[in-house]
């Protein structure tokens, strides 16, 4: 982020990088704050990619989809960088397009992604499937992030816990509580409820 604010004046850049920090800073707690001061960034640097994907990421998390989705595809484009197609695929989900979501798995950028941003898809895409009443394609869709528990991929914690989810919509419940068991097994500050949902369904 430092070099991209490089292209802008000092006086400007410092600003800028100020908005930035507090709209991070406010992100968890406030996430309308935060996208206020990412907005204002943005009225002094709309042609820096860091700048539209912290606009992009604050609209998200404020719940403010479309603008969400149009800040990530503007950071994309000029970066080239596509970690973000998880919340593109989410924010498509949120505005009630589930089969736009699906078709960000067929990017040709996936192969590319960093393993945990390509888990944070696989969980997004089953969710659009799951959206579309095709669970069978959603338990697909988690296989493809990796079901080996003796080697869990980075963000499988999460990935485990949508696969339990989901087979315990389709009726499967002594495979679902393994699953949750499993994502338990990977969760000591027991951040999800993997651990009750086991012992709910043995």
């Amino acid at each position: 982020m430092r070099a991209e604010l490089r292209s802008l004046s000092k006086p400007t850049a410092d600003a800028v990088a100020r908005y930035l920090v507090a709209a991070g800073e406010a992100l968890d707690s406030d996430p309308r704050r935060a996208l206020e001061f990412a907005r204002a960034a943005r009225a002094r640097a709309a042609r820096v990619a860091a700048v539209r994907e912290a606009v992009g990421v604050a609209a998200y998390h404020a719940q403010e989809w479309n603008e969400a989705l149009t800040e990530l595809r503007t950071a994309r484009r000029i970066s080239g960088d596509s970690r973000n197609l998880a919340l593109l695929a989410d924010s498509e989900r949120a505005l009630g397009r589930p089969a736009q979501a699906v078709r960000l798995l067929s990017d040709p950028a996936v192969a590319r992604l960093d393993p945990e941003s390509r888990t944070e898809l696989f969980i997004v895409v089953a969710g659009a499937r799951r959206d579309l009443g095709q669970l069978d394609a959603a338990l697909a869709v988690l296989a493809r992030g990796g079901l080996d528990r003796d080697r869990p991929r980075p963000g499988a914690m999460r990935l485990w816990y949508a696969y339990a989810d989901a087979l315990e919509a389709a009726g499967r419940r002594d495979e679902a509580a393994q699953w949750f068991a499993a994502s338990a097994a990977l969760d000591p500050d027991g951040d999800l409820d993997a651990a009750e949902r086991a012992a709910d369904l043995l």
